[in-house]
């Protein structure tokens, strides 16, 4: 398994939306801005949105552990790539996941619900 670089494409704001539907002073997202960069292998990294982690963990996941070719030439045209967005319908977070070279080291201890 190898990390997973997540850059921040764009943040998006949907004002049509917003004034029908959002709270008064809604706005861009707060959480992340243009150009930000992450990696993940495991775990959502530290400072990472939970509802943006949950929209995307299965594509990194799945960056992670293939051969670069899942989501290419379905509707990425770049091999190790995929581009997503957060849930937020108001003010969407565009990612784009890829994968790298840097091997994935289980750095942390899980935590174990019962």
């Amino acid at each position: 398994m190898n990390k997973c670089k997540i850059t921040v494409l764009k943040t998006t704001f949907h004002e049509d939306l917003a004034k029908e539907y959002g709270v008064k002073g809604i706005g861009k997202c707060p959480m992340h801005k243009e150009g930000q960069v992450f990696y993940a292998d495991y775990a959502k990294p530290e400072g990472f949105c939970d509802e943006a982690w949950k929209a995307m963990y299965q594509y990194v996941f799945a960056i992670a552990h293939c051969s670069g070719v899942l989501y290419y030439g379905d509707w990425i045209d770049k091999e190790g790539v995929a581009i997503c967005s957060c849930n937020d319908g108001l003010r969407p977070v565009i990612f784009k996941i890829e994968k790298t070279d840097e091997v994935a080291t289980l750095d942390y201890t899980p935590v174990m619900y019962l």
